[in-house]
């Protein structure tokens, strides 16, 4: 997202809201909008909060696949050796995820559904009312639905399926439940399709407890039918014998309505009647019981976790449940020695305890023991001593095929103590042998020990972790970022990138952090030099033999001179013992065989081996050994391969074939193969790399694949040329280019700049065009796959066959460079234009993300033993050496700050964050207000709040010529508010400090600039004036961090230099939750359900005084300005618009909400228009009535248009940022409401972006979003109406805001499949004026380019 550099002044006050607030001068009031407004809403984060894990081979048989349930979304990740995780796809499920679970079907041949053959099922449960079965799609590269299962009707009623989901051993049955009473059995398998055909489906046959039908009622009777009358805490399947009685067996833990605790139930499916038979009941006098977990490997035994210490349950003969062992969890710290007796005595449990809501229990981390605030966003920061110890996650170490008899039990605490437990079995029985304390961290949960004996561990509002068992430790591998909850957002621009970043208060003590978000894949920078290269026209890597691991040269051409580079610690000038032509500008180069390396320059070629001193293994000689090739014509460009040289002339359009001939001592020959006039001329050559088959790119490719290569032409046209030894020039394929606009009308510029070959799944060619334009070819023929198409044990394909435009997208209106990362044919590709851009080459047609980093010209790998996944950028005339972290999960640098950040907010003048943090553990204050440089952590000045007192908000004023920051507080250490959402009777302060001493980071210490770490210096190896970036001066990195570290500094307290200076303060009535400034001479703060506004005589912030006070009817948790409007967020009432009249000294409401909702947060786009969220995940803009005033201010406000996030929206901020894609006109008009962009971050850790819309380009997405949504290939996944999801709990009749994730799957489709889907005619609904392509297209990419 670029920032508006638009002169308006609405615009200019948008962008200055991040730092001081917008302008609050009556000038700056704007008009009412003649027109509704329309508005496009996009997740740019996804939220980072894990709450279900599962691990299956999804993809193939023998792939070790985890699947992250996070809410809203599914991540599918892979943890390698060296325990780094590293992300696969993720994709929106647009629905809530209740439960997952997973169908081992890897090893069963069904030979009936191909898509699922040796992989396994994901199974979802999620608020649709389906049961879904998910397969992973290689092609689609997601998760794909193979049958949604109907369970109830959409939503989270009590009473309806959808909760709870287990899976049995065998994988035959799902188990069902809902919040209370009821469950159900479901059978699943696949079986022949009904219609007759090869082609076989998901049979289900359900079966309901309590039945739903009289005649089920019937064969359940007597003994065998109890009803359930209570809640259902939790369940899971006992495996027994398959010739018992019942199969499978149930068990589940429900708190029947009116009992102290919490029983065991057994269910089991009856063969004979077919149906579901209560069998019987546990319960032990004693703790609360909260889980249930089967021993795996041990059939009829289970551990019943309750509140302190856990019941080892013998389930055999589920008639007769015994108790075998009571293991104690009553331990000391450290694991002091446990008991493990015989018989079940147990601890007396409180009656307000036993009956918690299972929605506090399993939602909030089984914290029912610990004080009310642990989960209290808003109230104070609890750290009161556990009364109980709570088992809050466990994982059974996978089963060992050599060790029978055998499993291990890890398990977390929720003191975060870890331990195992060991149990083995013989012919006595289940015994334990083990009860063994691992390591003290932080409680986690979810907690999976997966196959490759990896364990992860998520930690509820804190980074997670990857570590493995050692002896009695854990060993630490790495570390999974988590930025949820966000609880407040600012948002800066990154200084000279003109790129932004925001700043989010992350976490909760003792996990809090603070977070520097940017869009895009993370690069971290690693060297820099000055800006002295001017003219570069080329940029190479090349190794000295084809099988080493790293580099040894790099090629810097220039309009006239080519300068090579040793890799290494430092990049020393070698061009002469390398031998390349330095007078000349080189076209391409590259090594041709082991030790030999190629230029291609105009005027010939030029063969090298270099000498001992450019390379240990080059030849022993005083000089480098060289032959050359010169044609009679000039060349215009070249490519080199593995024995092979090509280079094209353009007057006359010829190609030449080169190969090399070696003879005993150094001498080598460069010799014409073939040589070939074209009609056209040749503008750029690939010869792809000869990694690709089956261990690259699966079973779709062949060895012995012919040897070809790809060229774009001047006709224009991308074509396939054979280069089998032996054999006459061929042309083997053709994809002619013909492009055209909305119009009709041919685009211009066609011609291919950059081609590439890409070997996935199903592979294909790349063409970047010179007009900005990026297209996808596969092979015309759907049986043929690259390289299997060009097999040279198979018939020669036909040049009639042409390759097929699958996919265009517009990158920009700079010619396109395309660049792998890596030296392999299914490397993922890095892509310039006007700005870089990485392309996922696995992926379904063309998706490619940003990368944070400045528009380059030049790009290439570089890889080195210190650095072995760098690149080097050529950007704003330097050299830019960093590396490429796209693994990782999230772009965020890390400050690990301390407490809980609840506020921060961005000093413009002074380039740092002041931020607001509670829950601190210091004797002296327990809250407090720092600044803090965000480039390195260091803390610059503080304000401490008195002791018991807690900071509750703040914002930046102007009082006069002086610069402010107000502060509120809360006096008390209670809740602000009660719970019917009156406010308690408390006292709060309202606190003006001085931020005239706050000191620029550039003026401290602790900043240096760039320029002073080394002097420049032009002589010998153009890398000696190098330096390091500042971030990085800083940072804790290492030169080259594995793939998922990250930043993650401490903020350095002991360099603080100043203290944040008090001017004057205010005791008021009620907790002060909210501040801003207004009127650029008034600040206004609300304590309870009064608002109040305070003055300063003769404009001096030492003097202030009250002037009006205003009362809601419930507590004020937000408070925003706009020029002369106040917008008030009420805990009940919603959003209420008030005026300060100056004369009467009067707060007077203007307008109020029409609904009763419980504000999160609101922004003010102008004096009209408010943005709301509510604490239900819903998002809302609401404006005042266009005909005037309303005589009346009850319930006035119009809501325009409405969105259901599905995640609590805590911050809003209003921002300013352009969307046009750099083809656009600057000269156009443009809209004011273009820059009231809206961005909202979530509890869960998303960021949202809601952009404006005209009404043609609303009318236009609107109706591709109706197509997308009931398109096979793009409607939900789960089964659910994605109307009815967005609009959930919105109004009827309420305009809804788009969906930008429902639409940005458009652009990932191919051509034909786009084609398709605005063709596909809507049920129910009349035929629609035809689409076009082009049109959607351009909307959508301008949408996407800004949100990237």
């Amino acid at each position: 997202m670029e920032p508006s550099t638009a002169g308006d002044a609405s615009s200019a006050s948008a962008a200055a809201a991040s730092s001081s607030g917008p302008s609050t001068s009556a000038s700056a009031a704007a008009a009412a909008p003649e027109g509704p407004t329309h508005y496009l809403a996009k997740r740019v984060l996804r939220g980072s909060a894990v709450l279900h894990v599962a691990e299956g081979c999804f993809r193939s048989p023998e792939s070790a696949d985890v699947v992250l349930a996070k809410e809203t979304s599914l991540e599918l990740v892979v943890v390698g050796d060296d325990g780094v995780l590293q992300s696969i796809c993720e994709q929106d499920v647009f629905g809530i995820i209740k439960d997952i679970g997973v169908l081992q079907w890897h090893y069963r041949d069904f030979g009936l559904i191909p898509q699922i053959e040796h992989k396994d099922l994901l199974v979802v449960l999620s608020d649709s009312g389906k049961l879904s079965l998910l397969y992973f799609c290689s092609e689609m590269h997601r998760f794909v639905a193979i049958a949604n299962i109907e369970l109830s009707k959409p939503g989270n009623l009590r009473h309806q399926l959808g909760r709870i989901l287990s899976v049995d051993r065998e994988s035959n049955f799902v188990a069902v439940s809902s919040y209370e009473d009821k469950f159900a059995l479901i059978r699943v398998s696949v079986c022949q399709s009904p219609h007759g055909s090869d082609r076989g489906t998901i049979s289900e046959k359900k079966y309901f407890y309590p039945p739903e039908n009289e005649e089920d009622a019937r064969i359940i009777s007597g003994a065998c039918r109890t009803s359930i009358r209570g809640t259902i805490w939790t369940m899971c399947f006992i495996s027994t014998s398959l010739d018992e009685e019942y199969y499978p067996v149930l068990a589940m833990i429900i708190h029947r309505k009116g009992s102290d605790g919490n029983d065991l139930s057994l269910f089991g499916y009856d063969s004979s009647s077919c149906g579901v038979n209560h069998i019987s009941s546990y319960s032990e006098n004693g703790p609360l019981a909260l889980d249930i977990s089967e021993i795996p490997e041990m059939l009829g035994f289970a551990l019943l976790f309750r509140v302190g210490d856990a019941l080892l349950l013998d389930l055999r003969n589920p008639r007769n449940v015994c108790c075998i062992r009571r293991i104690s969890l009553m331990t000391s710290l450290f694991g002091e020695s446990v008991t493990v007796e015989e018989s079940c005595p147990g601890l007396d449990v409180d009656d307000d305890v036993a009956a918690c809501a299972l929605l506090e229990l399993r939602d909030s981390g089984n914290n029912i023991m610990k004080d009310e605030g642990y989960m209290d966003i808003d109230g104070v920061d609890s750290r009161g001593n556990v009364k109980s110890k709570i088992v809050c996650s466990w994982s059974w170490e996978p089963p060992d095929p050599v060790r029978r008899g055998w499993a291990r039990l890890l398990f977390c605490l929720d003191d975060g103590e870890f331990h195992t437990l060991e149990f083995t079995m013989d012919v006595e029985g289940v015994k334990l042998n083990m009860f063994e304390f691992i390591d003290r961290g932080s409680p986690c949960k979810p907690l999976l020990w997966m196959k490759n004996r990896m364990i992860i561990g998520f930690i509820e509002m804190g980074d997670g972790m990857i570590f493995k068992l050692g002896h009695r430790r854990f060993v630490h591998r790495s570390t999974i970022q988590n930025v949820a909850p966000i609880l407040d957002l600012a948002i800066a621009d990154y200084y000279g990138e003109k790129q932004d970043q925001m700043f989010a208060c992350c976490g909760m003590c003792p996990e809090g952090s603070l977070r520097v978000l940017r869009n895009g894949v993370n690069v971290e920078k690693l060297l820099r030099t000055e800006a002295i290269y001017q003219g570069v026209t080329g940029l190479w890597t090349m190794k000295m033999k084809i099988t080493d691991a790293y580099h040894s040269f790099l090629v810097l051409s220039f309009v006239e001179e080519t300068r090579t580079l040793s890799v290494g610690l430092s990049f020393n000038d070698i061009s002469d013992a390398v031998g390349f032509q330095p007078n000349v500008c080189t076209l391409a180069c590259g090594l041709v065989a082991d030790g030999l390396l190629v230029q291609i320059h105009s005027r010939g070629v030029k063969l090298c081996l270099p000498t001992i001193y450019a390379h240990p293994e080059g030849a022993p000689l005083a000089s480098p050994v060289c032959t050359d090739w010169y044609p009679d014509v000039t060349i215009s460009v070249g490519a080199v391969g593995h024995n092979i040289i090509i280079v094209a002339t353009s007057n006359p359009c010829c190609l030449y074939i080169l190969g090399v001939k070696s003879s005993p001592s150094f001498h080598y020959e460069l010799y014409e193969t073939q040589h070939v006039q074209l009609q056209c001329e040749i503008s750029c050559i690939s010869i792809p790399q000869e990694d690709w088959g089956p261990e690259i790119v699966g079973s779709n490719c062949v060895k012995g694949g012919r040897k070809f290569a790809v060229i774009g032409t001047h006709k224009p046209s991308v074509e396939v040329i054979s280069l089998e030894p032996g054999e006459s020039f061929r042309l083997l394929t053709i994809g002619p280019i013909s492009i055209n606009n909305a119009l009709g009308a041919p685009i211009s510029g066609c011609i291919p700049e950059n081609v590439r070959f890409v070997a996935a799944e199903r592979s294909y060619i790349l063409a970047g065009l010179r007009n900005g334009m990026l297209l996808r070819f596969e092979s015309e023929a759907s049986e043929h796959y690259f390289p299997g198409s060009f097999n040279k044990d198979s018939p020669t394909p036909c040049v009639n066959t042409c390759l097929q435009l699958i996919s265009i997208r517009r990158i920009g209106i700079t010619p396109v460079i395309l660049v792998p990362v890596h030296d392999s044919a299914n490397a993922d590709i890095i892509v310039l234009s006007d700005r870089p851009w990485l392309l996922h080459a696995a992926r379904h047609s063309l998706a490619y993300s940003s990368i944070s980093f400045l528009p380059a010209s030049h790009v290439t790998p570089v890889s080195s033993v210190d650095c072995p996944n760098g690149l080097l950028f050529v950007a704003e005339n330097c050299l830019h050496l960093v590396e490429m972290v796209h693994g990782k999960r999230l772009n965020a640098q890390k400050f690990s700050i301390g407490g809980t950040p609840r506020k921060v907010l961005y000093h413009g003048e002074s380039r740092t964050l002041l931020v607001l943090r509670t829950g601190l553990s210091g004797p002296s204050c327990s809250s407090d207000v720092v600044q803090i440089d965000p480039q390195n952590g260091v803390l610059l000045s503080r304000f401490k709040c008195e002791p018991g007192e807690t900071a509750k908000c703040m914002q930046i004023a102007k009082i006069g010529s002086d610069q402010v920051l107000i502060v509120g507080t809360n006096k008390s250490t209670g809740r602000p508010m009660m719970a019917n959402g009156e406010a308690e009777s408390i006292k709060g302060r309202l606190i003006i400090l001085s931020l005239e001493a706050v000191e620029s980071p550039r003026e401290s210490s602790s900043f240096i600039p760039t320029s002073s770490l080394n002097p420049p210096s032009h002589t010998g190896s153009p890398f000696h004036e190098i330096v390091g970036y500042t971030t990085e001066e800083f940072s804790s990195n290492s030169l080259c961090s594995s793939p998922d570290e990250f930043c993650c500094n401490q903020i350095q307290v002991e360099q603080m230099t100043g203290h944040l200076r008090s001017l004057t303060h205010a005791t008021l009535s009620g907790a002060v939750l909210a501040v801003y400034p207004y009127l650029d001479r008034y600040v206004l703060a609300a304590a309870g359900n009064t608002i109040y506004v305070f003055g300063f005589a003769n404009e001096n912030p030492h003097r202030m005084k009250r002037c009006a006070i205003g009362k809601t009817r419930f507590t004020i948790t937000c408070l925003k300005t706009f020029a002369s409007q106040i917008a008030v967020g009420d805990c009940r009432d919603g959003v209420l618009f008030y005026s300060y009249n100056e004369n009467h000294r009067k707060l007077e409401l203007m307008y109020s909400d029409p609904a009763q909702r419980l504000v999160g947060d609101v922004a003010l786009l102008n004096c009209h228009t408010a943005v709301v969220s509510d604490r239900r995940g819903s998002i809302s803009v609401l404006s005042c009535a266009r005909m005037g005033v309303s005589e009346s201010p009850q319930k006035n406000l119009a809501v325009d248009c409405s969105f259901y996030m599905g995640e609590t929206a805590m911050s809003i901020q209003k921002a300013s940022f352009r969307y046009r894609l750099p083809i656009d006109d600057d000269t156009d008009p443009v809209l004011e409401s273009a820059y009231d962009c809206i961005v909202a971050s979530t509890l869960l850790g998303s960021v949202f972006v809601m952009i404006p819309l005209t009404s043609e380009e609303h009318q236009l997405l609107q109706d591709v979003q109706e197509r997308l949504s009931v398109h096979p290939l793009t409607a939900p996944v789960l089964g659910n109406d994605h109307a009815e999801f967005r609009r959930r709990g919105i109004p009827s009749g309420v305009p809804p805001i788009l969906d930008g994730d429902m639409l940005v799957q458009f652009l990932e489709l191919t051509g034909e499949q786009q084609q398709a889907i605005l063709t596909h005619a809507l049920p129910g609904k009349g035929p629609r004026k035809p689409v076009s392509v082009f049109q959607v297209l351009r909307t959508l990419e301008r949408v996407h380019y800004a949100l990237n």
